[in-house]
């Protein structure tokens, strides 16, 4: 399939002002085999993290680059253009530059040439030209839609304006465009949706229009050092995963951001990326929303570059995201993804869509919502003052509304699409909730252990101090003068001279014991 580029005339933005807005269909392609090489994105350049990027589908339009057509992944997830083959009436900048991808990498010699993306020609447009090869194939390439800081061209042309990003590029040579983009993507698989999906410039489409009224989510800023990694990336909610057992995921599990520089230890960044397939989430994450599914497995696949939970195709796992309040269900087609996978044994298998990835302490982000993700969202992303040499003061955003919001329609749809054999969703276990907290838990433990020897040693240390007071002044004086209190190995009352013989109070001598009548037993008996 084959995008059709289709340009929208002048668009009224308020009473005082117009600006050009531009939209054209993106299309997912068909599947195809995991090793031919699939969608993928720019990795961290630092090398914080480097993870996998797989899936069945990519999301294209189409572009005219030096007057040749190529077909595009659309990717929010890097900053760069580049494409494979030759393009006609090129200027060489005698520079070269480098993408590194979690899988792969593209390099070759930055050119530039005039483009006509959606609407709009933008005169000497740098890129990177990519000798054709089985991978990437005469005609192929990506348009990166992320912040500018990511751009390797750029950087490689010294931060020249022609190369600067195409967004950027378009921008500033048309300032009565706003600053945003919109993203809606369709799902292959889904009976009631359609395929196709879109994408815009300052417009928004119609039927969606709601998306404004949504949480604006601030995007997280890197600091100035680290402004290469900077992409759309912004805050869950503290208790902003779901699972599928109505679980509060991050709570149960007590689930840490690896970000040093967010406020709240419970809330993950996360980063969206169209050009990313499968969501890489922490592995307590993706144990919390598959463990529990019958015959399910965790599995390592070369063809998935990791881990990933292996899963009855028919079993539905709803989960839910939540961003600024908002919640976010994602389509039970989206969780279960089928890849046209078999198991060791040859059986057809399903995969966890959302894959295990654990972020090192010190990283820029916890998460990586791409696709699976992102078709269950209009996505608006407005770029502030992210594009260079822009006179905006705004801080940039993110809006999202969400697409999945009828859970008969979905169960319908999945049912339709799968079958369905239903199972009864666990919430983590007690050896779960230990298990996340253990370090907690050794902690407490130790602490009330230490506790329990100091109130012990307290105890025995009073003890010991009451008895030596007691000795101390309940003790006679030795007769004479000496002697002490002790003698012939027993202790012995003191009957000091003048105190009356026992006789005088009632009592009897030593050896006489009392008839009854003479009443109680005598004391002295038992000291003597």
């Amino acid at each position: 399939m084959r995008p059709t580029l289709l340009a929208i005339p002048l668009f009224l933005l308020s009473a005082q002002d117009f600006a050009k807005a531009i939209r054209f269909d993106i299309k997912a392609r068909p599947r195809r085999s995991l090793s031919s090489g699939l969608a993928r994105r720019a990795a961290d350049i630092s090398g914080t993290t480097s993870v996998a990027d797989v899936g069945d589908v990519q999301y294209d339009t189409n572009i005219t680059l030096g007057g040749k057509t190529f077909t595009v992944q659309i990717d929010t997830g890097s900053s760069d253009l580049w494409v494979a083959g030759d393009v006609p009436n090129t200027s060489d900048t005698t520079k070269t530059a480098k993408v590194t991808y979690a899988v792969g990498e593209v390099e070759g010699s930055v050119l530039t040439a005039d483009l006509t993306f959606a609407g709009y020609t933008i005169s000497n447009q740098a890129f990177i030209s990519v000798t054709a090869n089985s991978e990437n194939t005469d005609g192929d390439g990506l348009i990166g839609l992320g912040p500018n800081t990511g751009s390797q061209v750029l950087d490689a042309l010294d931060n020249a304006d022609k190369g600067n990003p195409v967004l950027d590029r378009i921008f500033k040579q048309n300032t009565s465009t706003p600053n945003y983009i919109t993203v809606r993507l369709g799902r292959l698989d889904d009976p009631t949706s359609p395929q196709t999906g879109e994408f815009t410039v300052g417009e928004i489409l119609s039927g969606y229009g709601d998306v404004v009224n949504q949480p604006k989510l601030s995007v997280t800023v890197l600091p100035s050092s680290n402004s290469v990694n900077q992409h759309w990336q912004v805050l869950l909610d503290e208790n902003g995963i779901v699972g599928p057992a109505n679980e509060n995921v991050i709570s149960e599990l007590n689930i840490k951001t690896a970000v040093d520089s967010t406020s709240s230890s419970h809330q993950l960044t996360v980063i969206f990326d169209t050009g990313y397939s499968l969501p890489q989430v922490p592995s307590k994450v993706a144990e919390a929303f598959y463990s529990h599914v019958p015959n399910a497995q965790l599995v390592s696949r070369s063809d998935l570059s990791g881990n990933v939970w292996q899963i009855p195709c028919d079993k539905e796992v709803n989960v839910t995201f939540k961003f600024g309040g908002a919640s976010y269900p994602i389509h039970p087609l989206d969780t279960n993804l089928d890849l046209n996978l078999t198991d060791s044994s040859g059986k057809h298998i399903c995969v966890g869509a959302f894959q295990p990835f654990d972020a090192s302490d010190g990283a820029t982000y916890d998460m990586i919502f791409g696709m699976a993700f992102l078709r269950n969202t209009y996505t608006y992303i407005n770029f502030g003052d992210f594009v260079d040499g822009t006179t905006t003061t705004a801080s940039p955003y993110v809006q999202l509304l969400s697409l999945t919001n009828s859970s008969a329609e979905w169960h319908s749809d999945f049912v339709t699409s799968r079958g369905n054999s239903p199972w009864s969703p666990s919430a983590a276990t007690l050896a779960q909730r230990l298990k996340a907290r253990l370090p907690l838990v050794i902690g407490v433990a130790v602490g009330a252990l230490v506790l329990l020897l100091a109130l012990i040693g307290g105890c025995i240390w009073r003890s010991r101090r009451s008895k030596a007071r007691y000795a101390q002044v309940g003790a006679p004086p030795a007769p004479g003068g000496g002697g002490g209190p002790f003698w012939g190995g027993r202790q012995r009352r003191y009957q000091p001279l003048d105190e009356p013989a026992p006789e005088a109070y009632g009592m009897h001598p030593p050896g006489h014991r009392p008839t009854p009548s003479q009443g109680y037993e005598n004391p002295w008996d038992s000291r003597l």
